[in-house]
Order: C-alpha cells, then sequence, then structure tokens
C-alpha cells in the first residue's frame, strides 16, 4: 500500500494519469512536471493534487547531515570518526531512505522507502539489519542515536564520554569557587603575592561568610590547580601593572575610529626612554620621550627628548608637528624628502619650505587624544590647541584603550631603537645588564639627533602591519606611502605655518614697556622699536593696558612683543647678552634665582641671578678631578644643554636686528638642485639605521 506524503517538495517523483514525473519547478500555483524525453508540462497546482491518478511515488531526501567538518570530530581518534560515519550511513536511510554515502542515482530499499514505509517501520528494518552486522542495540538506543544525529549532526553519534565538556573547577564546591573569583577581584590594585597568601584569604572569606569548618578548603594541590584554571590571563601571582591594566579593559568588542586623512586624529603621550644618556659632561640620568602619532598614517611628525616634560614640551612638539624636518650634515640622501614616497614636486610647490626638507611629512592635526597628565591639560598646551584650531580630547581615567597607537608606537621606539643605541638599561630591572648605566657615551642633543635620523629614515619608510590595503590584505604601506595615498584622494593640503603662527605656541605673559625695556623672569629685553611705546598703555582693556610678551623657554636670548598698535611683533633681545660667557635656556635661570632667594633675598637682582647661574653651569663643566654635585642641579643643568644644544631656527618677521643680536646661523640644508629631484622609484631602497659604535661615535661626532 502506497503511503501518500503531507508534503510535495522539488525534485519529488510523482504520477498523473499513469506516467511519472518529476517535480522540477513551482510558479506561483503553477507546477512544472519533466519526463525524460519529452518536453515539460505546466498544470496548476490545484488540478494536479485534486486529479484522482495523483499520487507522489518518490520523495526527494532530506538533508539533514552537516554541511561543514566539525573540529572537534576531526580531533577524535581515526576509529571512533570511521564509525560515527559508518553508523551516519544507517541513520540518514532511516531518515531519508537512501544513505548519506550512496552511490548517484541509488535508489531507496522497499524496506526504507519513505513512500511505503513508516518511521518506525524503517526503525525495525534497521534493528535487524544491525543485528545481522554484529551491532547489538536495542529500538530505544537506536531512537536516541536518531535523535542526537537530529540534534548535533555526525557528533551526535560519538560516545559522549569522548566530548564530554567538563567544568572548568571540576567537581569543587561552588562556594568556594565564588570566593576564590571574589578574592582574585580584591587581588586586582594588591601587590602581587604568592598562590599560598590567596588560599589563605579564601579561607578567611569562607570562614566570614559561612562560619568555621562549615565550607572545607581542598587540598594545596588542588587549590594551585584552581588558581591556574580561575586565574588564567589575569596575572593573579605576576606584574601588579600587567594585573591592573587588564582589569581596566572595557568589556564587550572594542570600538574604533578609522581617520580618513591625515591629522584626522592625532594621540600623544609621553614615557620614560630606556636609555642612559649623558645628561651634562660626566652624569648619567635617565630621560622622557614624548611623541605625537598620526593615527591615518601611522607618521610620526614629531618626537622630543628632554629630561622631564613640562607643558611647553607639549606646546614645542605641536609646533614641531606643523614645520618641516630640513636635512642635517651627515644624513644620506635617501632621507630626504625628494628621494621619498612623498609627492615631493607638487607639495613643493605649495610650500616652499620644503626645499631640502628630509622625508617626513608636516601634518597639521584636527584632534588630540591626551591622557590626564599635568603638561597636556596645563594652560599652556590648550592655548596652543586653540590658537590653530585644534580639538583636544582627554582620554577616559585609567582607560589606556583610548589610544593604543601611541602606546604602542612609543613600545615599537623602545623595541626598533632605544635597545639598539649603547647605554640601553632595558624595559625593567630584570632586562637590565650589568652596569649599563656606565656605557652610556651619547649626550641628550646626540640622541636627539639619532631619533630624528631614525624616524626620517627607519620608521617612515618601514612597512606598518596597521597599514594594509582592506582589499589587497598581502600589501602592507608604509607611513610616508599612506600619506602620499590619503594625499591625493582625501584633498588634504597642508597650509604653510608661518613665523606669526610659530610664535602663538609661545607661553605668553603680560608686562609694561618701561623707560629701560620690558623685564620677564628677572630678564630685561630691549630694543630701539620699543621706543614709541616706552611708558604707554597697550590700549587693551582686557590686559589692563599690558603688553603681550611671547618668549622661548629654552632660548632666553629674546622675546616677542606683539605691537597691538600697528600689528605684527617686536623682537626685543636680552640686555646682558653679550655679558654672558655661556647661553642657557629659561630653565637655568628660573633654579637660579630659587638658590638665590634661598639665601634670604626677597628681591635679587638680575646680575646676583647671572652669577647664581653661572656657578650652575661652572658645576655642569668637566672637573679638573671628579666630585659629588647635586641631583637637582644636574637636572637643571641637562635641561639647559638640550635647549642651547638643539635650538631650533628662530621666526623670522621681516625685521632688522641691533647690533647687538647673535647673527643668526646659516641654514646647513641647502635645497638639492634640480638633478638630484629623481624619480622616487629610482631611490626606492633605504638605508638602515647602523648600530653605533659608541667610542668611535663620540670621537667623531660633529
Amino acid at each position: 500500500m502506497t503511503v501518500r506524503s503531507a508534503v510535495l517538495r522539488l525534485g519529488d517523483d510523482v504520477e498523473l494519469r499513469g506516467v511519472i514525473y518529476r517535480l522540477t519547478a513551482l510558479d506561483g500555483d503553477v507546477a512544472m512536471l519533466a519526463v525524460a524525453g519529452e518536453a515539460p508540462v505546466a498544470i496548476k497546482v490545484g488540478s494536479l493534487l485534486a486529479d484522482e491518478t495523483f499520487r507522489i511515488v518518490g520523495t526527494r531526501p532530506t538533508l539533514r547531515r552537516i554541511t561543514g567538518p566539525s573540529m572537534l570530530f576531526d580531533s577524535l581518534p581515526t576509529d571512533v570518526q570511521e564509525k560515527a560515519r559508518w553508523m551516519e550511513g544507517h541513520m540518514t536511510e532511516v531518515l531519508d531512505g537512501v544513505p548519506c554515502n550512496a552511490a548517484p542515482g541509488q535508489t531507496a530499499k522497499r524496506t526504507f522507502d519513505v513512500a511505503r514505509t513508516s518511521l518506525r517501520q524503517r526503525e525495525q528494518a534497521k534493528l535487524a539489519e544491525l543485528h545481522e552486522l554484529g551491532e547489538t542495540m536495542s529500538i530505544g538506543s537506536l531512537q536516541r542515536l536518531r535523535h542526537a544525529y537530529e540534534k548535533k549532526g555526525v557528533l551526535g553519534l560519538v560516545d559522549r564520554r569522548l566530548i564530554r565538556q567538563t567544568p572548568l573547577a571540576g567537581r569543587t564546591d561552588q562556594r568556594v569557587v565564588d570566593a576564590i573569583l571574589s578574592v582574585l577581584e580584591a587581588n586586582t590594585h594588591q601587590s602581587s603575592g604568592t598562590t599560598d597568601r590567596l588560599m589563605r584569604q579564601v579561607g578567611k572569606q569562607l570562614e566570614a561568610v559561612y562560619g568555621p569548618d562549615i565550607v572545607p578548603l581542598p587540598s594545596r594541590a588542588t587549590f594551585h590547580r584552581l588558581i591556574g584554571k580561575l586565574a588564567e590571563g589575569r596575572h593573579a601571582t605576576g606584574s601588579a601593572r600587567t594585573r591592573r591594566t587588564l582589569a581596566q579593559q572595557p568589556e564587550g568588542p572594542f570600538g574604533a575610529v578609522y581617520p580618513v586623512r591625515p591629522g584626522e586624529l592625532m594621540q600623544i603621550d609621553s614615557t620614560a626612554l630606556d636609555i642612559a644618556v649623558e645628561l651634562d659632561d660626566g652624569v648619567i640620568g635617565r630621560v622622557e620621550l614624548t611623541a605625537m602619532v598620526d593615527i591615518a598614517t601611522r607618521s610620526i611628525p614629531a618626537a622630543v627628548v628632554r629630561p622631564t616634560t613640562k607643558a611647553v614640551d607639549a606646546a614645542l612638539l605641536l609646533a614641531r608637528c606643523l614645520t618641516p624636518e630640513l636635512m642635517r650634515p651627515g644624513w644620506a640622501q635617501a632621507a630626504s624628502m625628494a628621494a621619498s614616497a612623498l609627492p615631493y614636486r607638487s607639495m613643493k610647490s605649495i610650500d616652499e619650505r620644503l626645499a631640502g626638507a628630509a622625508a617626513k611629512p608636516v601634518i597639521v592635526p584636527e584632534t588630540i587624544v591626551c591622557d590626564h597628565g599635568k603638561a597636556y591639560l596645563s594652560n599652556t598646551f590648550k592655548s596652543a590647541c586653540r590658537s590653530q584650531g585644534i580639538s583636544l580630547q582627554p582620554a577616559h581615567p585609567d582607560t589606556p584603550t583610548d589610544k593604543p597607537v601611541i602606546e604602542r608606537t612609543l613600545q615599537s621606539i623602545g623595541t626598533l631603537f632605544a635597545q639598539y643605541v649603547t647605554g640601553y638599561l632595558g624595559s625593567s630591572v630584570e632586562r637590565r645588564g650589568k652596569n649599563a648605566e656606565h656605557q652610556a657615551v651619547f649626550s641628550l642633543p646626540e640622541i636627539q639627533d639619532l631619533l630624528d635620523e631614525w624616524i626620517v629614515t627607519g620608521w617612515q619608510n618601514r612597512p606598518h602591519d596597521g597599514l594594509r590595503d582592506p582589499f589587497t590584505p598581502s600589501r602592507v604601506l608604509t607611513p610616508n606611502e599612506k600619506y602620499a595615498a590619503l594625499l591625493a584622494v582625501s584633498g588634504y593640503v597642508p597650509v604653510p605655518f608661518g613665523a606669526e603662527d610659530y610664535l602663538e605656541l609661545m607661553p605668553a605673559e603680560t608686562r609694561v614697556i618701561n623707560s629701560y625695556g620690558v623685564k620677564i623672569r628677572h630678564r630685561v629685553y630691549d630694543t630701539a622699536e620699543l621706543n614709541p611705546f616706552r611708558g604707554q598703555k597697550s590700549g587693551m582693556k582686557a590686559l589692563n593696558g599690558m603688553w603681550e610678551v611671547r618668549y622661548d623657554p629654552y632660548d632666553a636670548c629674546c622675546v616677542w612683543i606683539r605691537n597691538h598698535h600697528d600689528g605684527g611683533w617686536i623682537t626685543a633681545y636680552w640686555r646682558h647678552l653679550s655679558a654672558s660667557p655661556q647661553p642657557f635656556g629659561d630653565d637655568i635661570w628660573e633654579y637660579g634665582r630659587q638658590i638665590v632667594a634661598g639665601r634670604g633675598t626677597t628681591s635679587p637682582s638680575e646680575d646676583e641671578i647671572r652669577t647664581a647661574v653661572d656657578n650652575i653651569l661652572d658645576k655642569a663643566s668637566p672637573p679638573a678631578e671628579p666630585r659629588k654635585r647635586q641631583r637637582k642641579d644636574q637636572r637643571a643643568a641637562a635641561r639647559n644643554t638640550a635647549a642651547v644644544t638643539a635650538q631650533r631656527p628662530r621666526p623670522h618677521l621681516d625685521q632688522q636686528q641691533p647690533e647687538h643680536a647673535p647673527a643668526p646661523k646659516p641654514d646647513p640644508a641647502a635645497e638639492p638642485p634640480e638633478e638630484q629631484e629623481v624619480d622616487a622609484a629610482k631611490l626606492a631602497k633605504i638605508i638602515p639605521l647602523k648600530i653605533y659604535d659608541p667610542h668611535k661615535e663620540a670621537e667623531t661626532w660633529w
């Protein structure tokens, strides 16, 4: 007797008026019936079902197998996989009438034909067949296998003992597990200890919550295994700093921002540089690295090394980001912008300052992300960003994931640059070599020059994994290549940064123009251009009639006074410029003022301060024989050395300097001749930064 199916599917064989057809298509209420050697027949479904001669003679097997391999199944032994596949063929024969591993075109056996037999009849027939093959099981076991296969696929036919998922804590009392997790959570901000300390804390907590001897602790060996499983990735007994950092990760997936033009999003941060440096003659110390990175191109437009980072360092770092890096004597020609992947000719036509520039792009920031350091939240840095229309965005407290790119970039500088420099101290005490600080031979300006050259030559031309092309992931771009690509696509044109814009980034104070000039930090500055304004008010009510004065903390030789009457700036030079035997910056002058004030003088004179400054510089000079120096003196002298040795050119305001003003230094970076501006493809080979011989380099440093 034929069993009529309740469902008509594509591919089913049907009999109509004595002819066997196959249902090949359904178009609305029209069914397409095909038979070999004849044209297909179109008939309405209603008419087909109402015909007395219609019946379904064969149904399309229903695919119930998992379509892809399971990694858990593939990890099982071969004999287990083979038996599961063998049993899968029998289960699919019970369900569909034809085994899944049957040959193409194979028809169902009469005892398993789904059109003629019920599921119960097929199960009994399969049970008898398995008994003949030596596989003994009950009808209930066969049905459980069928249900497991329908739910999990071939993995349901495997012995569950082989794929059983055991709890992470095994059979340990859940109250003990909860106490361990609570102690691990409280251990996040504690000093690192041993597992035995954690075990004692868990025992005390169980006693406080449930009472003494109510919840027994597992054995010491079992507890150590539990900590190994429950505290995996927490660094419960490892680095406390790493443990705190992991606890600060936000829950859920990390968000990401994808800037599409240079300067759209930049990040700034400071870190200790793992290099021992000669802060002054013979004094060894560590320095801080402050850098800014562009997220879109991964370029480092500015990075400075200072003994300590101050607010003015962050502001001047912004100024360096907006001005080109000039080629210096001794740099390879491959480090020039003319020989790089940057569009030198088109950029030079916009900004003539790029003539003779190094291969580091000029990037105008739009948004800068920083942490809550005093240098970045100071009024000096905020004013500098506000003057250039830059949005300053502080990161969330204790959330390093808000600025991950600069964090990783600073680490990369340590691994790609710092570890190759003589005097490398290692990232931690356990990584430090013996007497590593005694190997320092480079001074602070020399380290700054090495870092600048490495950024131009190494970093900007090094393929960066964060600059992969999403459409061709195998291709990795360099920061310069990414900048050149975005320059053409985003329509980004950096506007030349003028001298007045540079002065806007300098610290500002308000002063009165006296008959003797302008006094800042007990230093008197004067020039003949101040003659019409001596004793006069500026007319600015917001400034109480005083004059706005800009000064460079690393260059005490001159200041710039805003001309509120006629516009522009007036450059005034220090009155004792020719009397001071050595140049120095604002830090060394301020420290000298503090020394004199500490002697009981309430208002020290300028001459007294200048004398104290000379004494400090004498202490920092090479002694005839070794002597001990105060740490504060060393730091002040070191900042002064960094200031006066690595000064950048002062902004040119198109005015004549007085006779006592120092002559400007010639620019060592001359514009390359036209014949040297060859195609970038011919100069694609970049000379990498060599490993320096410290003693040889110290003798031949220019």
